[in-house]
């Protein structure tokens, strides 16, 4: 008589439906903003129908533009383990003095080399926030808190304080260029203005140096083990200057966008909004502690949140109120997060 024996398997080592989508979504950070934008829009289409137009998408698309720049920027620091909070000031301060340089010295000039400059003036700037990290030896939010105030003060104190409207006329062209228009069903002429295209360059541009270049791969491993990325011959020290100029660099074109689309140059402009643009950032991917996060999750946070704030001006809630919705936007991405980064570990 032969004996059989019967061999179960055990499946209970491999993980469940739900689990298997956490992993997942770890490997697609992006799928949260995404999520999100879908849900915003089904809700906001239910009570408004008149919101799911494309005059709409045109206004959330132009509002995204500048703030989408800044992101990139803010994405690439933390990327590498750092954070930066002085680009608004940078921004500010490279608009504002390239504006009165060109009507007073320069009224010709074309709108190329107005942006070369401020993304010249802007990655200048950055690179000594880089260099204050690594000579300071302090902690990024510190030391960009720092120079924030001293470019603010500088830019009031020297500079000037005054609400200029008389920007160069390339920058005035530039900023009414149009990419496409449509006419709603009201009448109404919605153009989407052509500057949109350079924050969609950018981002590529952005996108392929992290995916495709030696300086991507060191961005990312200083963020995540800055001693490990050492000890594989990465210069920690090089990185950390070069992802706070290229921040610098799009935080100069940036400003000059605003100008553009704005048509004034204001130095009080762009104080204050730092938080809705890192929590784009956040909300897209990307961990405070570095290492993590993509380009395609940084827009669409960026895209989140400014839909967001439209749809909540759309229904005429207080601006108090906007805050504290954005805020519950952070910790439900911070939960999300969290959430996955718990399942990875077991």
């Amino acid at each position: 008589m032969t004996a059989t024996r019967t061999v179960q398997t055990d499946d209970t080592t491999k993980p469940g439906r739900l689990a298997q989508l956490w992993l997942w979504s770890a490997r697609h950070p992006a799928v949260f903003p995404a999520a999100m934008i879908v849900i915003t829009c089904a809700v906001i289409g239910v009570v408004n129908p008149d919101f799911l137009h494309i005059a709409n998408l045109f206004d959330i698309l132009r509002a995204s533009a500048i703030r989408g720049l800044l992101a990139l920027g803010v994405f690439v620091v933390l990327a590498a383990g750092g954070l930066d909070v002085s680009f608004t000031a940078i921004a500010a301060f490279v608009m504002y003095s390239l504006t009165l340089i060109v009507v007073n010295f320069l009224p010709g000039a074309g709108i190329v080399p107005i942006l070369a400059c401020a993304a010249l003036a802007g990655g200048v700037l950055g690179a000594v926030n880089g260099l204050l990290v690594n000579a300071l030896r302090a902690p990024a939010l510190i030391v960009t808190i720092g120079t924030q105030y001293a470019l603010r003060g500088a830019l009031l104190s020297f500079v000037g304080t005054a609400l200029f409207m008389n920007i160069p006329g390339s920058m005035s062209a530039f900023g009414q260029m149009p990419l496409a228009t449509v006419t709603t069903a009201r009448g109404l002429t919605v153009t989407l203005p052509a500057y949109v295209l350079l924050t969609v360059i950018a981002a590529l541009a952005t996108s392929w140096m992290l995916n495709y270049t030696l300086i991507g791969r060191a961005v990312f491993a200083v963020g995540g083990k800055p001693e490990i990325a050492a000890r594989l011959g990465f210069r920690v020290a090089h990185v950390r200057v070069f992802v706070f100029a290229y921040a610098g660099m799009l935080a100069g074109i940036a400003g000059v966008l605003h100008v553009s689309a704005n048509r004034l140059a204001n130095p009080f402009d762009l104080a204050g909004t730092e938080l809705p643009v890192i929590a784009a950032v956040v909300l897209g991917g990307a961990r405070i502690t570095g290492g993590s996060g993509t380009v395609l999750g940084t827009m669409l946070g960026v895209i989140l949140i400014t839909l967001v704030s439209s749809v909540l001006i759309l229904l005429g809630i207080p601006s108090s109120w906007q805050t504290a919705i954005l805020g519950g936007f952070i910790i439900l991405a911070g939960l999300f997060f969290a959430r996955i980064d718990r399942m990875i570990l077991k």
